[in-house]
């Protein structure tokens, strides 16, 4: 069907006229005449019967009327620029998923400037998958944040910067009174983070291509395990310096600079395209970078 009729329908009722729809519609009167003719076909009703000089609804039009009218403002609304959303009448439930020791950094402030703005809203925090998956893609996640790019031309990303990456050790490590090399740092015993249990990883890379080569004693798939570990013995663990600090603050562990060169860990925001124009979504990204600009140290 041509939903096209629905608007002459509804002109021809308001107006009860031919000429009077067409000039509403700015269509001819032939035109116009034209359309009510395929009203009149697909009704199998006559929809306006000519009354002396003017034109009278029949019964069915005068039953139709009403709801044609409102099918069409609904129409209009649906098509319409959306306006201004009230976001304290939000309510809804938004799943984000990041890096676990991310949480405790993210999560407070987050949740703070939510409360403000979307009382009503909620987020649920989920950790991260062990493997690359399409939860974003089939709508399961509203917000991936974490160290990869958009893997598909449906996902949308902002790249919001780089976290510096240091060793994290407890202030009793006899490391962390001595100025860090790279042959101490290689001689001490370490945990590494892979949530696919890998013992090596881009660490490894550049202390071999020095001549080192280091003792992984342990791995664990968070990096909230990893600094648990680290604050009760003598074990040190790469991570990343901001995305880390509230577990580091709560473990009481201090940082040390690497003693080589090691690209900072990136951070990027990841959501469906279907998200692009929601204004809730929006916002909500949007005060997530705010947040992870503060954090990350650059």
């Amino acid at each position: 069907m041509d939903l096209n009729l629905l608007l002459a329908l509804d002109a021809l009722l308001e107006e009860n006229s031919v000429q009077g729809a067409a000039d509403r519609m700015r269509l001819s009167a032939p035109a116009m005449s034209r359309a009510l003719g395929r009203i009149r076909r697909a009704t199998g009703d006559d929809i306006l019967v000519r009354s002396g000089r003017t034109m009278a609804p029949t019964p069915r039009a005068l039953e139709i009327r009403d709801e044609a009218g409102d099918l069409v403002r609904r129409a209009s609304a649906l098509l319409t620029p959306r306006r201004e959303v009230d976001l304290a009448r939000v309510d809804r439930t938004f799943v984000v998923r990041c890096h676990d020791a991310l949480l405790g950094t993210l999560a407070p402030r987050l949740l703070d400037m939510v409360a403000d703005a979307m009382p009503q809203v909620s987020i649920r925090f989920v950790a991260e998958a062990a493997n690359d998956d399409l939860d974003v893609q089939r709508g399961r996640v509203d917000l991936d944040i974490g160290a990869t790019s958009a893997p598909a031309p449906d996902i949308s990303s902002t790249f919001v910067g780089t976290d510096r990456v240091v060793a994290a050790m407890r202030p009793g490590n006899p490391l962390a009174s001595d100025v860090v090399t790279a042959a101490s740092f290689a001689s001490a015993r370490h945990v590494i983070v892979s949530r696919r249990g890998r013992d090596r990883d881009r660490v490894d890379e550049v202390l071999g291509g020095i001549g080192l080569d280091r003792r992984v004693c342990a791995v664990v798939p968070t990096s909230s395990s990893a600094l648990e570990l680290v604050s009760d013995s003598d074990l040190v663990a790469v991570v990343a310096e901001g995305m880390c600090a509230a577990p580091m603050r709560r473990f009481g562990i201090v940082a040390r600079s690497l003693p080589f060169e090691l690209p900072g860990s990136p951070v990027h925001i990841l959501w469906h395209r279907r998200n692009d124009s929601d204004p809730p979504h929006a916002w909500l990204r949007s005060r997530a970078r705010d947040v992870l600009d503060a954090v990350l140290t650059k």
